[in-house]
């Protein structure tokens, strides 16, 4: 017979042993496509610059903020290179927050052969992460953590929690030619069915199992859903991918498949989606730009270039979101726009214009050099009078003056174009090509002297390997323009507007947009603005979040795109405006729903009004205007316009000459509608006019 109490202390040691069991990630830091040619031809995709920072260092840096202990990096082309940088940095030094650091060399074509290569080295002893080596997020994990072990505990057959984020019907860094659709019950976070759209028949049809239907009391279907690419499994999936040999895409071809055939394996999968917080995944060109906008703009904050992620690195903010490290050179009248990040050593010469650009180290720009919405990589080089628009250069390549590079173009290492070349938007230039009898082997090609010019040195790569279709990007190759994407997929402030200059169009914080509008990048990052920051205080509305918060992401995106003080004063307006013509559609009285968005949010108010102490109240009869015009196109506008007027005296955030000061105004009256949503609002004028007039008498009789 056993000792007494030994049974209960070998549960409370197995109990311990499962508390203290590491916290495990996978990361495949090569995802088996060509999105990324021709760079990837000679160097790995995890370790191409983002914002001048290794992609692979936001991976890290998102994993350790969610308490990861022990890391497998799952490398497939140039691991000797993926190897070298993670050794050398301080990911491998005794200060790094992983306790286990181990890169995995395998010969898979494809992430269903990475996942049964890693269930037969048995290496996961419990739930881990799995997740691209492309993902740029601050998302705390800790929640999404908890309901995934939460769930663990009471069903086995829980098995993979997805983390996904809302972004509306459209987002700048979702896909273009596809789209996942997520069908799931809201009240366990389960997901019942999912389909890529178009689907298997190339239609927008979903097929959805009446027997869902049937046992499920409510089902939402999601469009609205980005794949961040960050999953949280058991072991049991691992065991699902060497049981299926036919799965090789891990939606398209392993969620789909196992949500399918519910009945035969009895796994569920379940969704945590996020509302705020960044989250993304650099998995092609276009992403990749929009991911780099992201990080400049401070959107993915703490992930910015002045964090200085990489040691050594030197970056500080200035003024219109301009990054500089130490040691950049620059002419005296050389100009630097918003929005642009230049790395160490770097020179520009006298009269270039650089605007909305990522330069990394040690380039050298000439002069009269004019680079807009481009990426150089370290050790670039531009020659004098040259123009390069929205493009790729990489490192060490070399464009000669009065070169032209069109939107689109990518420019692979080492690559030289001579004096006077014009590189069309869909030539992707390289040195380097495949040699087929050998597969992977990567060999110099021949330079093309009608492409590079003839003291060039370089060709344009094609590459019929390419992928046709590959769930992992959710979209379709292009081997046209990097950025020349479809009205279809464009998200517009207005239908009229048609300058976005590839800036942030936002719905719930979430954008799309074309990089190849035209325009001042200044003027159109303000035209932005209005729809941007209209959006994200709504939602911050609705969400119930802080005064202080809302402010706090208000003020970063009017430095970014250098807005108003009356596009700011617009944005509080019509997201007010919004905000209570929703209330009051709900039930809610106009009164209430009044003092619950003014009341609660007087601080944005006031941090748009600036003319308290003037005896003009231009900022405030602005702001009284704004209001009225938005209410003249709403429904009971006249009675919102009263109460709205009337609680803005009470909180002292438009003063009473203020309002004084907005009926005498003749924009107040300068149309029909105006003049109608403001009838109701007369009483209030006539009660303070004779307040001021009483005030007045007082006065008077005082003297």
């Amino acid at each position: 017979m056993p000792p007494k109490g030994k049974k209960g202390q070998e549960k409370g040691k197995s109990g311990e042993e499962e508390r203290d069991e590491p916290l495990q990630a996978v990361v495949l830091a090569d995802p088996f496509e060509t999105r990324f040619s021709p760079f990837t031809l000679e160097h790995p995709r995890c370790l191409l610059p983002l914002a001048n920072t290794p992609l692979i260092e936001y991976t890290f840096e998102f994993l350790a903020n969610a308490g990861v202990e022990e890391v497998f990096v799952y490398c497939g082309a140039h691991r000797d290179q993926v190897e070298d940088y993670i050794k050398a940095s301080t990911w491998s030094s005794k200060s790094s927050p992983f306790s286990r650091l181990e890169l995995i060399q395998t010969t898979s074509h494809s992430i269903g052969d990475a996942m049964r290569d890693l269930d037969s080295r048995a290496l996961l002893v419990g739930d881990f992460l799995m997740v691209y080596g492309d993902v740029v997020s601050n998302l705390p994990l800790e929640s999404a953590l908890t309901a995934h072990r939460a769930r663990r505990a009471k069903d086995k057959n829980a098995i993979m929690t997805m983390v996904l984020r809302e972004a509306g019907a459209t987002h700048r860094t979702k896909a273009r030619g596809t789209s996942p659709v997520f069908v799931i019950d809201p009240q366990k976070d389960r997901c019942l069915h999912f389909e890529q759209m178009p689907n298997r028949d190339q239609t927008h049809y979903l097929s959805i199992d009446p027997e869902l239907l049937s046992t499920h009391q409510e089902l939402e279907v999601r469009q609205d859903l980005i794949d961040c690419g960050i999953d949280i499994c058991t072991p049991d999936v691992l065991a699902l991918w060497s049981d299926n040999f036919d799965f090789q895409a891990p939606r398209k071809g392993f969620l789909h498949s196992v949500l399918k055939d519910y009945e035969l394996n009895g796994k569920t999968f379940h969704t945590h989606i996020i509302a705020d917080h960044y989250a993304a995944r650099v998995r092609n060109l276009h992403a990749y730009d929009s991911v780099s906008k992201d990080i400049v703009s401070r959107w993915a904050y703490p992930l910015c270039p002045d964090s200085n992620l990489v040691q050594g690195q030197s970056y500080r903010l200035q003024k219109g979101n301009v990054y500089k490290e130490e040691g950049v050179i620059l002419a005296r009248d050389c100009v630097i726009g918003s929005k642009t990040v230049i790395g160490r050593g770097t020179s520009i010469g006298d009269k270039s214009v650089i605007t909305n650009s990522i330069i990394g180290r040690h380039c050298q720009i000439g002069r009269n050099v004019k680079i807009d919405g481009a990426y150089l990589w370290d050790y670039a080089s531009v020659g004098d009078g040259s123009i390069v628009t929205r493009s790729v250069i990489a490192n060490e390549a070399s464009i000669g003056r009065r070169c032209t590079i069109e939107a689109g173009a990518l420019i692979s290492y080492g690559v030289t174009i001579g004096e006077g070349m014009t590189i069309r938007g869909d030539h992707r230039i390289t040195r380097a090509k495949r040699r087929r009898e050998r597969g992977e082997d990567v060999v110099r090609g021949d330079s093309d002297p009608a492409i590079v010019g003839q003291k060039g040195d370089g060709f344009e790569f094609q590459d019929s390997d390419e992928d046709e279709e590959d769930e992992l990007v959710d979209g379709l190759v292009s081997t046209g323009p990097i950025y020349n994407f479809s009205n279809e997929s464009i998200s517009t402030l207005n239908s009229d507007s048609e300058a976005d200059d590839f800036e942030v169009q936002r719905h719930d914080r979430s954008a799309a947009s074309s990089f190849l509008s035209v325009g001042s990048a200044d003027s159109q990052h303000a035209a932005n603005f209005d729809h941007d920051a209209s959006a994200s205080i709504y939602d911050s509305l609705v969400e119930g979040h802080e005064s202080a918060n809302i402010q706090l992401e208000l003020t970063a995106l009017r430095m970014s795109t250098n807005a108003s003080d009356h596009q700011v004063r617009r944005a509080v307006v019509s997201s007010f405006v919004k905000r209570i013509t929703q209330l009051t559609k709900s039930g809610e009285p106009v009164k209430k729903a009044v003092a619950q968005v003014f009341g609660q949010h007087k601080e944005l108010i006031d941090r748009s009004i600036f003319d308290k102490n003037a005896p003009t109240k231009a900022d405030q009869v602005d702001f009284m205007l704004l209001l009225q015009a938005d209410l003249s196109q709403k429904e009971n506008g006249d009675t919102i316009l009263l109460s709205a007027a009337t609680k803005l005296v009470e909180l002292d955030s438009v003063e009473e000459d203020g309002i004084l000061q907005w009926w005498e105004d003749q924009k107040s009256t300068e149309n029909e509608e105006m003049e109608k949503v403001r009838e109701k609002t007369k009483s209030l004028i006539e009660f303070l006019q004779q307040e001021s007039e009483s005030e007045e008498e007082s006065e008077e009789d005082d003297d």
